[in-house]
């Protein structure tokens, strides 16, 4: 009797080890298939302003500190260009702002980063001084803005060293500005582009 009982709690026992690798293998292929469905999302592209690969509109700027800024066209020293549209009132922004200095030093090309934006000077000043921003030129231009019709913040464009538009989109975290970096690496207009060339191939 104590036997019997012994042999069917054993059988038991395993059959719940076997249910419970089954889940286990279940739950790894369901979580694969959702990090294919996920990753890589990268920056939002927007289709306005100038298009990828073209050439982008050159703009002779003064900073908030009245020094001179270049956007676009030939880079003399051969870097690309982070061009980061902000405003002091975006919260996202905020979040981005300390990422730019580790982007900047992590790219293997050289890399100037841009700050733009519109309005008023002195508030833009201040926002520059409490959030450390002085390494960076801050320019702002609504010309510059229109030029990229840029509707929504903050959004980043990348040129590379010709003044070309090598990638640009809305951008929420660290993996959106570094897909921009990831798209003009493979050639492609967006991570998006990629991975539906990807999937049909």
């Amino acid at each position: 009797m104590m036997q019997t009982a012994l042999t069917v709690s054993l059988v038991l026992l395993w059959a719940a080890v076997l249910a419970l690798g089954a889940i286990c293998v279940a739950l790894v292929r369901q979580v694969g298939i959702l990090y294919e469905r996920i990753l890589p999302v990268g920056a939002l592209m927007i289709d306005k302003g100038p298009a990828v690969g073209a050439l982008a509109p050159a703009f002779e700027l003064g900073d908030i500190h009245s020094r001179p800024v270049k956007v676009g066209g030939v880079d003399a020293t051969g870097k690309s260009t982070l061009l980061f549209f902000l405003s002091p009132t975006c919260p996202v922004c905020k979040k981005l702002l300390p990422l730019l200095s580790s982007i900047q030093a992590s790219e293997r090309t050289p890399l100037n980063v841009v700050l733009a934006s519109d309005g008023d000077v002195a508030e833009h000043t201040r926002f520059a001084e409490k959030h450390r921003l002085g390494e960076f030129p801050y320019v702002l231009s609504q010309e510059l803005g229109m030029a990229y019709q840029i509707g929504k913040l903050p959004y980043a464009v990348l040129l590379d060293e010709t003044g070309k538009v090598r990638a640009k989109g809305l951008v929420n975290s660290r993996e959106h500005l570094e897909s921009l970096f990831e798209a003009k690496e493979r050639g492609v207009a967006s991570l998006q582009q990629y991975v539906h060339g990807e999937q049909h191939a």
